[in-house]
C-alpha cells in the first residue's frame, strides 16, 4: 500500500493535537508528564492542601496515637460540618472576587432567630429554619444592591453588616442572652447524635464514583463529537475505582465507631451540589468568568449584576444555615454564637482549601478540605492539651502560606500563559 493511500486511510488528527509544535503525551507516562507540566506552570489544584493535610496528620499522630482513632475522626467531621457550610458560601463569594466579612454575625443571628421563633413564639421548627435562611438571603441581597447600585466595596458593606447584624442578634435575644433548644427535639438530635446506617453510608460513598463515571463518559463523548481528544475509558475507570475505594475505606473506618454523622452528610451533599453548579451549569461558568475578568464577562453578554447578587445571597443563606446547624450542635442560641473565630475559620478554610483571593479560581471542595485542615489542627492541639493561642498562630501561619502559594501559582500561570 502506498504512502498516499495510508495517509488517506488514517483518521484526521484531533483539533487539539493538530499543532506538531505542542507536545502531547500518550498513555500513563504521558498523563504523568502532563500532570508535572501543569504543576510547573502553576496549576496546582488541590495538591498543596493534600500534602499539607498529610503532614499535619502525620505530626499529630506521632505525638498522640489517639488522633487518627475512629472516635476522634468522627468528632472531627462532626465539628467540621457547621463552619464548613459557612465556608462553602465564602468559596462562592471569593469566586467572583469579593468577600463577606459578616458570615459569622449572620450565622449567629440565624441561630438566635430560630430560638426566638421556635421556642419563644411557638413556630414549627421547619418554618423557623426556613425563615432564618430567607432572612440571611435578604442580607446578601442588600450587600449586592449596595455593590451593584452604588459601587460600595464588599469589604466595607459586609464589615458594616457584621456590626449591625450582631446588634440585631443581641436585640432579639433580649436580657437573657441565650435560649436553650428542646434537647429531645429532632433538630438537636440531628446536631448531636444522628448517624447514617452503615449500609446507607456505604451506598452514599459510592455515589461520587458513579457520578464521576457518568460525567466522564458524557464529557468524552462530547469532546470526540467536537473533534477533540478524550481520555481513555480505562484511565477513567481506574480513577473512579481509586476514588470509590478510598471513600469506602474511610466510611468503613468511621463505622468501627459511631459512623458517619448525618450532619456531615448534609455538608458533603451541599459541596457536591455546589461543585455541580460551578462546573456543569451556565451559572457556574459565568461565576468563573466574572471572577476572572468582570469587564470581559460583561462584554460577552453575561448578566454581571445577577451573578454578583446570586453569589452574595447564596453566601449569606449558607451562613444562616451554618448558624442553624451550630445551634443544633450546641442545643442553644446565645450571644456568643457566630462570634469568636467563626469568621476566621470560614474564610481561612476556603483559602487554605485552594480558592483564590483574586477571584475566578476555586472549587466547592475547597471548603471541605480546608475546614478539615483547620479542625485537624484544633483537634490535634486539644489532644496534646496545648493552649488555644497556638491554634490561632498555627492557623494564621497556614493561611499565610496558602496565600503565598496562591500568589506564586498565579504569577507562574501568567508567565506560562495559563492565567
Amino acid at each position: 500500500m502506498s504512502t498516499e493511500t495510508q495517509n488517506a486511510a488514517a483518521p484526521p488528527p484531533r483539533l487539539d493535537r493538530s499543532d506538531e509544535r505542542v507536545r502531547h503525551g500518550q498513555g500513563v507516562g504521558g498523563a504523568v508528564q502532563a500532570f508535572i507540566d501543569r504543576v510547573r506552570s502553576g496549576d496546582l489544584g488541590s495538591l498543596p492542601v493534600i500534602v499539607g493535610l498529610a503532614i499535619i496528620w502525620t505530626v499529630f499522630q506521632s505525638l498522640n496515637s489517639v488522633f487518627l482513632s475512629s472516635n476522634n475522626l468522627v468528632n472531627l467531621v462532626y465539628d467540621s460540618s457547621t463552619v464548613g457550610v459557612i465556608s462553602l458560601g465564602i468559596v462562592l463569594i471569593l469566586m467572583v472576587g469579593e468577600i463577606d466579612l459578616s458570615v459569622g454575625s449572620v450565622s449567629g443571628f440565624a441561630s438566635a432567630m430560630v430560638g426566638v421563633l421556635w421556642v419563644n413564639q411557638g413556630w414549627p421548627v421547619g418554618l423557623a429554619i426556613l425563615g432564618a435562611v430567607v432572612v440571611g438571603g435578604l442580607f446578601g441581597f442588600l450587600y449586592a444592591f449596595l455593590f451593584n447600585r452604588f459601587g460600595m466595596p464588599s469589604f466595607v458593606s459586609t464589615l458594616s453588616g457584621l456590626l449591625a447584624i450582631l446588634g440585631l442578634q443581641l436585640y432579639i435575644l433580649g436580657a437573657s442572652g441565650s435560649i436553650n433548644l428542646p434537647y429531645e427535639s429532632g433538630l438537636v438530635d440531628f446536631g448531636q447524635s444522628l448517624f447514617m446506617p452503615h449500609m446507607v453510608a456505604y451506598a452514599i460513598a459510592a455515589l461520587p464514583g458513579v457520578f464521576g463515571l457518568v460525567t466522564g463518559l458524557s464529557t468524552a463523548t462530547r469532546r470526540r463529537a467536537a473533534g477533540l481528544t478524550a481520555g481513555s475509558f480505562g484511565g477513567l475507570l481506574v480513577r473512579v475505582i481509586l476514588i470509590t475505594a478510598v471513600l469506602e475505606a474511610v466510611v468503613a473506618y468511621l463505622n468501627t465507631d459511631r459512623g458517619v454523622p448525618w450532619m456531615f452528610g448534609l455538608f458533603v451533599g451541599l459541596v457536591v451540589a455546589a461543585d455541580y453548579a460551578l462546573t456543569r451549569t451556565q451559572w457556574g461558568r459565568s461565576v468563573t468568568a466574572v471572577g476572572g475578568n468582570r469587564e470581559a464577562a460583561r462584554r460577552s453578554g453575561i448578566n454581571v449584576r445577577f451573578i454578583y447578587t446570586s453569589a452574595f445571597m447564596l453566601c449569606s443563606m449558607l451562613a444562616a444555615l451554618g448558624g442553624v446547624l451550630s445551634s443544633a450542635r450546641l442545643a442553644s442560641a446565645s450571644q456568643q454564637a457566630g462570634t469568636g473565630d467563626v469568621n476566621l475559620d470560614a474564610i481561612a478554610a476556603a483559602v487554605i482549601g485552594g480558592t483564590s483571593l483574586f477571584g475566578g479560581r476555586g472549587s466547592a471542595y475547597s471548603a471541605l478540605v480546608g475546614i478539615i485542615v483547620i479542625q485537624s489542627i484544633s483537634s490535634g492541639l486539644t489532644l496534646l492539651d496545648l493552649s488555644s493561642s497556638l491554634r490561632y498562630m498555627i492557623t494564621g501561619g497556614v493561611l499565610a502560606v496558602a496565600v503565598i502559594v496562591d500568589s506564586l501559582a498565579r504569577r507562574s500561570r501568567a508567565s506560562h500563559g495559563r492565567a
